[in-house]
C-alpha cells in the first residue's frame, strides 16, 4: 500500500464571508454588501471579512496528491464555536503539530491515521481536524481504489449507497430571486432564508410569516402542483428575539407558522438562541414537548450551541430538537460528523449534514460521501450563497459517486 511521503500546505479562500453575528444581532445596517459598524466579536477586524481556508495537500509515493481544507463556518466565534480563522497562526500549528506524525503512514489506514494524528493529545483547532480528516480518508480512498464514499461505509460497516440524499440550498439575501434559481431547479428543501434581522422577521413574526407565503405560493407557480418541497427557515434565534423565548409561546409561534403553509412541511432552524448549551437543550427539550403535545407537523431544527459530537449526543439525549444539524466544520473530523449521523438516525432524530457558506469546493464535496455512506436525511448545497454553483458542486458530486458504486452492486 502507499505510504504519506509529503505533505504541502498551500492558502486557500472559502467561498462566502466571516461574519460578526454579535455585531450583526445588535441592529446594524447594511452598505451595500458591507455592514455599517465595529465588530465585537474577537479577532474580526471588521464586520463582515472574506473567509480564509488552508489546504492540506498529501503526496502519495505512488504519485498521488489528495487535499483537504481547513476551514472554519461564517458565524465563528458564537454560540460556542472556535474563534476566527486564522490562516498563518493555523500554518504554524501544522508545520509543527500534524506534518512530523503524517511522513511515512500507511495511506490506507484512514480511521487509524485519523486517530493517532488528530486525537494524540495536542489541542487542536476543530478547522485543522476537519480539513486533515478530509485529506487522510481520501488518501485511504485512492489506496483502497474506490470512493471515498465507500471508505467511509468500510470504516462503519454500512451498506453501499443506493440512493441520493435530499439536497438543501441557501438563499442568502437574495430571498425571492434565489427561491426562483431553487424551484426551477426542483430542490429538495428550501430556502433557509437568512431571517437574521428585525426586519426579516417582522413585528411578532408578521414579515416572516408573509415570506413563508410566498415561499409555498411561489413553489406553485413555478413548480407545478405536484412540486412539494420541504420548507426550511434559518431563524438566527429571532423567535425568542423578536416575539418570546417562553417554550410554549415559541411553540406556538412555530405552529402557526405551519397552519400558514397547508400541505408543505415546515422545519425551524434556531428559533431561539438561549446563550448557553445547556439552558439551550433544556429549553429545546420544552419546546419539543409542546410542539409533539400540539401535534403540529412542523420540525425545529438545533444549530446554536449544538457543534461537537457530544453535544449532538447531549441534545439527541433531551430529544431538544426533531432535526439536529451536524455543522460539519463545527464537529471537526469527518469521522466525528459520520458518528454524529449515526448516533442521530439511531435515536429517532433527524440528521441534517450541514456546514457553512464560508467552506470551499473541496470540503464540500468530502462532505457528500459522508452524507451518502451514513445516509444523511438531507444535506447543505454548499459552498457560497449563488445557489447555482452549490447545487452543482454537491449535486454532481453525489451523482458521480452513486454512478461509481452502482457499477459495483
Amino acid at each position: 500500500m502507499p505510504a504519506i511521503a509529503d505533505v504541502i500546505l498551500a492558502p486557500a479562500m472559502g467561498s462566502f464571508f466571516y461574519d460578526d453575528q454579535a455585531a450583526i444581532r445588535s441592529g446594524l445596517a447594511h452598505d451595500g454588501f458591507d455592514y455599517v459598524g465595529a465588530p465585537v466579536t474577537p479577532g474580526f477586524e471588521r464586520v463582515r471579512q472574506p473567509a480564509r481556508a488552508l489546504s492540506i495537500g498529501l503526496v502519495l509515493d505512488n504519485g498521488a496528491s489528495v487535499w483537504g481544507d481547513m476551514v472554519s463556518v461564517q458565524y465563528s466565534g458564537a454560540a460556542g464555536r472556535d474563534p476566527l480563522f486564522d490562516q498563518d497562526a493555523i500554518a504554524a500549528l501544522v508545520e509543527e503539530h500534524i506534518t512530523p506524525h503524517l511522513i511515512g503512514r500507511d495511506a490506507a489506514q484512514g480511521e487509524v491515521n485519523c486517530e493517532e494524528v488528530l486525537e494524540n493529545g495536542t489541542p487542536l483547532p476543530i478547522a485543522v481536524k476537519y480539513g486533515v480528516s478530509q485529506a487522510l480518508l481520501k488518501a485511504a480512498a485512492s489506496a483502497q481504489k474506490c470512493t471515498l464514499t465507500e471508505t467511509i461505509c468500510g470504516i462503519f460497516g454500512k451498506p453501499l449507497p443506493r440512493s441520493p440524499i435530499p439536497i438543501f440550498a441557501q438563499s442568502g439575501d437574495e430571498r425571492r430571486i434565489n427561491v426562483d434559481k431553487m424551484v426551477l431547479k426542483k430542490v429538495d428543501v428550501l430556502p433557509h432564508g437568512l431571517i437574521n434581522s428585525a426586519e426579516k422577521f417582522g413585528p411578532d413574526g408578521a414579515t416572516f410569516i408573509e415570506y413563508i407565503q410566498w415561499v409555498a405560493a411561489r413553489a406553485g407557480e413555478l413548480g407545478g402542483s405536484e412540486y412539494r418541497p420541504k420548507l426550511h427557515f434559518d431563524l438566527y434565534g429571532w423567535v425568542g428575539l423578536g416575539f418570546s423565548d417562553d417554550p410554549l409561546k415559541v411553540a406556538e409561534f412555530i405552529a402557526r407558522c405551519a397552519d400558514a403553509v397547508p400541505g408543505f412541511d415546515l422545519q425551524i432552524e434556531s428559533p431561539v438562541d438561549y446563550g448557553d448549551r445547556q439552558k439551550q437543550i433544556d429549553l429545546y427539550a420544552q419546546i419539543i414537548a409542546h410542539m409533539d403535545a400540539m401535534g403540529t407537523s412542523a420540525k425545529v431544527v438545533a444549530d446554536e450551541h449544538c457543534n461537537t459530537l457530544k453535544d449532538v449526543r447531549e441534545f439527541c439525549d433531551a430529544r431538544a430538537a426533531h432535526i439536529i444539524q451536524v455543522k460539519t466544520p463545527d464537529v471537526g473530523s469527518l469521522l466525528d460528523t459520520a458518528r454524529a449521523i449515526d448516533y442521530a438516525k439511531s435515536a429517532g432524530v433527524g440528521a441534517y449534514s450541514g456546514g457553512t457558506s464560508a467552506e470551499t469546493d473541496i470540503s464540500a464535496r468530502a462532505c457528500v460521501h459522508v452524507a451518502l455512506a451514513m445516509q444523511a436525511d438531507m444535506m447543505l448545497a454548499k459552498p457560497g450563497m449563488g445557489v447555482d454553483e452549490a447545487i452543482c458542486i454537491v449535486g454532481n458530486e453525489q451523482s458521480r459517486a452513486l454512478a461509481q458504486i452502482g457499477r459495483k452492486l
